[in-house]
Parts: structure tokens; C-alpha cells; sequence
């Protein structure tokens, strides 16, 4: 008798499981916690809802077929429908994508808004792919993940690496599957097929008002604030313009291809001018080129991540030398620097605040599609305005009556409306 090898089999726990999504899980768990939440309530949120990966395979130029991994999460729809957005990055993997849907369910629950969190990728390099071949990339995506979407299912919009061209194609896709043109079921479109304000420059935007609301309510600035910002994309830029037509002196910007800092400031106008688009400072020689490692220990009135995740950590967080972060990415802070900065008395104003902005407008440009009913850009911006500036208000509110940091008190407002959402509906069946 032949005797059967036993195998060890590892013990995998979820299928999403990583770094990024275990930080997202942290921080609910240790809001819960001080909210005296029971394990039955939380147990639901510490993971998502449903998932879906998908094979993208694609006619690449030359004719060959390469075949690509799709994402979709949603992590929470007590709220309403998924909303969340398309990113291309070649670490897009189910953990990230789960993780970034957890933050999109408290920004809109905290920003008050009738969406549930949802997000999306594809693992690939985006600089590697033509522009046909991101188009075919993308309808193929869209195509498999049809039972995912619909306006009152999940509606995507632009993030990494995606535009308002990427959500054209998204549209028309869907559209051409259903049989009709389904505006709501994307946002961050061009304007010219029902888009709003970009989304992009609307999430730099905001970034900007929640600096600006800050800085005046933790006076933590003098005449001329100095601002440096990491991430010089269509974020980092409109944050950039906004805080520099409010008269802060930006004095040092970061983007892939490296850093300047000049404690002088930086000339936003002639740096933009002599680049056709964000992204490209290495034509730049009025400033000190340094690294982006070098640039986060500068020191500065605020400093304004807009990279990428985890980029404030254990171990650069002692080496800040700000007054202020302002999170302009998507987590780009882990727990152990949370917890570093708190102790440095480094205030922070938290993702699901500062980059709200543009899901608020994704919002605003859901409900116009579907009533068929455009406003001016004007009012999209005054009734912006308002809502950041309102939950900006209630967030310090709580943080001074509770004690607690900014992130706390933004997580504490986000998950109490939730958890009221889900008591309300109940459990089905």
C-alpha cells in the first residue's frame, strides 16, 4: 500500500487580507471599541460585503493576448449604492481594493451622503499600455463586471491613473450593454456627456478648504503659512493653486520623478507654465532638487501628503518638522505614525475628511444624471463649499468635546451613522 504524503496546507484567514486592509480594519476596531460597540455589530464591517476578480484578456498593439487582473469590492450599501473609484496600478491587488472601499464607506457616511463604499482596479502598468490598448483594457473590465454595476448598484469613477476619457469609455460601455446611455452609472465625466466638475480637481480642492479651515481653528500658522506637498498630480496641483491664491507660500513639491524645496517658495504659476501638464519637475531649477524622503522632514506650516499609502510611518514620523498633516491620499498615514504624531502634538485632518471632496461631487454629478437637471459649476461649488466646511465643523466639534484626534472623531461620526443605518434596516433574513 502506498502511504499518502501528508500536506501542509497554510491557513488562510480571508482571501483580502494585506497590510493596507489590516490598517483600514485597525482603526474601525479601536473606533468600535471606544464606542462600546458589541462584537456582532462590528464583526459585519471588518470585512466586505461581496467581491469579484475577474481575467481581462486583451488584443495588445502588436497581437498578441495578455490577459490582466480585475478588482471590484463592496464593502458596505447600508447607505445606498456602491460608489467608488477605477484605479491602474501594478500593486492592485483584492487587499488594496478592499481597503480603499472600508475608507470610501466612511467618507460617505461622514460627508453625509446616500452611497455605500465600493472600489476598483486593474493590476497593470499603465505607462506600459497604449492608449488603445487602455481603452480595450477598460470595456473589458467594464464588460465583466456588468452584474456588478448599474446607478443604483455601483457607480465608478476616475482614481490612479484614470481620467475623464477612461469614464467615457466606462459609460459608453455599460451603455452599449444595456442598450441605452446610462449617465449615473459613472462619474468624473466629460462635460460634454453629463460630467460635472472634475472630480480630480474638486478632491484638491477640498484638500485645500480643509486646510485652510485648520489652520484658522488650530492657529497653528503665522502671516505667511508654508506649505510643502507631496504628490503633485491633478491633486497635489489644485490643492497647490487653491492654498497659493490664499496667499501660503508652497516651498516644496514632490512627484515620481523626485523633490524641490525652496524655503522661499516655490513659483506655482511659472512651474506650471513651464510644464504642460502636473507630474514633470525635473525641469525645474529654481528650487534644491532632494529626494521625497528628504522632503516629508522639511520643515513647514502643513504638510500635505498626496502620493501614495503609507508614506508617514514609524519610521520617518519623529522626523516631521511641521505644525499640521493634511491627508491629501488615501491612507498615506499608518497607525504607528498616528499614534507618533499624537504624541509629538502633531495635529492630523484624516483622508475620509480632506480628499472627501470629490465623492461629494461625484455625488452632485450621480443626482444631475439622473434627474437630467445640470447646474453651473458655480452652484456645484457653493454648495460644495458648504458641506466640507459643515462636516469640518462637526468633526472639530467632536474632537474637542471627546478629546480625541481628528481621525477618531471623523471615524466616530462615520461609523455611529452607519451602524444606525444597518440597526435601522435590520438583518435580512
Amino acid at each position: 500500500m502506498v502511504k499518502k504524503e501528508k500536506l501542509d496546507h497554510p491557513v488562510i484567514t480571508n482571501e483580502w487580507e494585506n497590510p493596507e486592509f489590516a490598517m483600514a480594519e485597525h482603526r474601525l476596531v479601536c473606533v468600535s471599541r471606544r464606542l462600546g460597540l458589541d462584537d456582532s455589530v462590528i464583526n459585519p464591517l471588518r470585512q466586505p460585503k461581496r467581491s469579484m476578480v475577474v481575467v481581462c484578456p486583451i488584443h495588445l498593439d502588436n497581437g498578441d493576448v495578455k490577459s490582466f487582473w480585475g478588482y471590484r469590492v463592496h464593502h458596505d450599501l447600508a447607505l445606498g449604492p456602491g460608489a467608488g473609484g477605477i484605479r491602474l496600478h501594478p500593486q492592485v491587488n483584492l487587499g488594496s481594493v478592499a481597503a480603499i472601499a472600508m475608507l470610501m464607506t466612511w467618507k460617505c457616511s461622514l460627508m453625509n451622503i446616500p452611497f455605500g463604499g465600493a472600489h476598483g482596479g486593474i493590476r497593470v502598468d499603465a505607462k506600459s499600455l497604449s492608449k488603445t490598448e487602455r481603452e480595450r483594457l477598460t470595456r473589458r473590465y467594464v464588460t465583466e463586471m456588468i452584474p456588478f454595476l448599474g446607478p443604483n448598484q455601483d457607480i465608478m469613477g476616475p482614481d490612479l491613473n484614470t481620467n475623464e476619457e477612461t469614464m467615457a469609455w466606462v459609460m459608453d460601455t455599460f451603455s452599449m450593454n444595456v442598450g441605452y446611455t446610462v449617465p449615473s452609472v459613472v462619474t468624473g465625466k466629460p462635460k460634454s456627456i453629463g460630467g460635472s466638475v472634475s472630480l480630480n480637481e474638486a478632491t484638491g480642492f477640498g484638500v485645500a478648504l480643509c486646510t485652510l479651515e485648520a489652520v484658522k481653528r488650530l492657529k497653528i500658522a503665522g502671516h505667511v503659512p508654508t506649505v510643502i506637498i507631496q504628490g503633485f498630480g491633478m491633486v497635489g496641483s489644485a490643492a497647490a493653486k487653491v492654498l497659493h491664491e490664499h496667499g501660503y507660500k508652497v516651498i516644496g513639491i514632490a512627484d515620481s520623478t523626485g523633490a524641490i524645496f525652496n524655503n522661499k517658495g516655490i513659483d506655482l504659476p511659472e512651474l506650471t507654465h513651464r510644464n504642460e501638464k502636473p507630474g514633470n519637475l525635473k525641469g525645474y531649477h529654481q528650487a534644491e532638487h532632494i529626494s521625497n524622503e528628504e522632503l516629508l522632514e522639511q520643515t513647514c506650516d502643513v504638510l500635505i501628503p498626496c502620493a501614495i499609502p503609507n508614506q508617514i510611518n514609524k519610521d520617518n514620523a519623529r522626523k516631521l518638522k511641521c505644525k499640521l498633516v493634511v491627508e491629501g491620499a488615501n491612507a498615506p498615514t499608518t497607525p504607528e505614525a498616528d499614534d507618533i504624531l499624537h504624541e509629538l502634538d502633531i495635529p492630523l485632518v484624516p483622508d475620509i475628511l480632506a480628499n472627501a471632496a470629490g465623492l461629494s461631487i461625484a455625488y452632485y454629478e450621480w443626482v444631475q444624471g439622473l434627474i437630467r437637471l445640470l447646474w453651473t459649476e458655480e452652484e456645484t461649488v457653493e454648495r460644495l463649499k458648504a458641506l466640507v466646511v459643515n462636516t469640518c465643523d462637526r468633526v472639530f466639534a467632536v474632537a474637542d468635546k471627546e478629546k480625541v484626534s481628528l481621525r477618531d472623531a471623523a471615524m466616530q461620526i462615520a461609523l455611529s451613522r452607519v451602524v444606525e443605518a444597518r440597526n435601522l434596516r435590520g438583518l435580512y433574513p
